[in-house]
């Protein structure tokens, strides 16, 4: 889930493909400007390229030290930003569905999951030479844990694509709402088909090799989401829309669905690693997660009370359907929603495109290996886009992703890598603390995850009954 410049390269899931250290760091860097889930981000991969370049050996790490240069400030920034994403649109909706009481579940999952980037932290500080959220999985599982952490990542990002594809299908059809498009030959709604032509003008973007022509597209991201939330106060504030919805107290039936909701709105610990590499005191990180999901927390309880108060029992899986049509912020949040998938799918396929191009055989052209990297990315695409035409349920997409993938990745595998690797410095209420939090995670999760394929297969038996 969820856009400022960094100044260290994100080693990440396609370490998996490389068996040569040259090889495997030249990749590395490539694929360091993409990845972000939820998040939008963006390396300075022009400072960080020798770093990526280095061998793993104690003067490499000296130097990468000595390259890492974020104050807190700047961590913050950053940390804020990767966590603000597309779980902000359904927070409004969540309170509304469990009760004002289960804002206490939403501040909890924070606490919890800057608890966890803390523990990735501690992990990265007992071996220094890890860089990336996979190598802290080899580091405490080995093997099995890379390729786990790495297979949940790309699960992550596929879903995640999935929910924005969704999302820009239902707010794009608002956007033109008074507008008439229709191909005779094509058996599609208008906005099946609006969303078809949206996605085609963003293909393209899949087929650019040099990734820093389209980093600068994720800053918008941040953009975005400001002016979403603006918008929906301004609503209130100037818009006519009366905040006098009184929010149930508690509907426990369907808190385990929203838990979804909630644990997608803080996913980005993928790259939390990346960021404390980064920082020029790596030991300030703890302040830094404490800032940053206090900041977010605080952001998400407001516009989640805002909308509830404002819209009721009304009120959309996302908030930007719910404004009133005819005002300006309205328009100016729907554009927002529309063109924030539209800037992340190259961005967010690059993971998988450059080991995609990796494995391709040496003989390959250059021209060849693009060709097949750019086939193999515009078919991901085309079928995301199928399958979320053919599943219209943001929200119940959205909590499936939080409580099948992103629990783990944010809570599980935290807590079990830190148990693995740092386990004889851990004191006994520490261990029970982990030990709680990942039965926790995992209760959370599978019910969760039963909840919202529950409702998710339900709806889909009524659209086709």
């Amino acid at each position: 889930m969820f856009n400022w410049f960094q100044s260290e390269c994100l080693p990440h899931p396609n370490q998996v493909a490389s068996d040569s250290v040259h090889g495997r760091n030249l990749a590395l860097n490539e694929l360091s400007c993409s990845v972000c889930l939820e998040e939008n981000k963006v390396c300075k991969c022009e400072q960080s390229f020798e770093s990526c370049k280095k061998v793993d050996s104690d003067v490499g790490d000296h130097e990468h030290h000595g390259e890492a240069n974020n104050s807190v400030t700047h961590a913050v920034i950053n940390m804020t930003g990767m966590l603000i994403g597309l779980g902000q649109l359904s927070t409004p909706y969540a309170i509304e569905s469990g009760g004002w009481v289960s804002a206490f579940l939403m501040i909890g999952l924070g606490a919890i999951c800057a608890y966890c980037s803390h523990l990735l932290g501690k992990c990265l500080d007992k071996n220094p030479k890890s860089r990336s959220y996979t190598d802290i999985g080899q580091n405490a599982f080995g093997t099995k844990g890379k390729l786990l952490a790495a297979t949940f990542i790309y699960l992550e990002i596929f879903m995640a694509l999935v929910s924005y594809t969704i999302s820009l299908h239902d707010n794009i059809n608002r956007v033109f709402s008074g507008t008439q498009v229709q191909i005779p030959w094509a058996k599609l709604s208008k906005s099946q088909l609006l969303t078809l032509l949206a996605v085609l003008v963003a293909l393209p973007s899949l087929w650019l090799r040099d990734l820093s022509s389209i980093s600068f597209l994720s800053f918008g991201g941040v953009l975005m989401s400001l002016a979403i939330f603006s918008s929906v106060a301004c609503t209130g504030i100037f818009g006519g829309v009366k905040a006098n919805h009184i929010i149930p107290a508690l509907q426990i039936q369907n808190i385990p669905a929203i838990s979804g909701l909630y644990i997608f709105s803080y996913a980005g610990h993928i790259v939390f690693p990346n960021l404390y590499k980064a920082m020029k005191d790596p030991s300030k990180f703890t302040k830094v997660s404490i800032i940053s999901f206090s900041i977010v927390t605080l952001l998400y309880s407001s516009l989640a009370f805002m909308g509830a108060k404002l819209y009721g029992p009304q009120v959309n899986p996302q908030i930007t359907l719910s404004m009133p049509p005819h005002l300006i912020v309205t328009k100016i949040a729907l554009w927002a929603t529309v063109l924030t998938p539209m800037t992340k799918y190259a961005l967010e396929f690059a993971p998988m495109a450059i080991q995609v191009e990796h494995n391709l055989p040496d003989s390959m052209s250059s021209r060849t290996k693009l060709i097949v990297r750019g086939t193999v990315g515009s078919f991901l695409l085309l079928m995301i886009l199928a399958l979320a035409l053919s599943v219209p349920y943001f929200q119940y997409v959205l909590s499936l992703t939080g409580s099948l993938v992103s629990i783990a990745i944010c809570v599980i595998f935290p807590c079990a890598f830190y148990l693995k690797i740092c386990w004889p410095q851990i004191s006994r209420p520490l261990l029970v603390l982990n030990f709680i939090l990942i039965a926790f995670g995992f209760v959370l999760g599978v019910l969760g995850t039963l909840s919202s394929s529950k409702l998710l297969m339900q709806n889909l038996s009524r659209a086709h009954s």
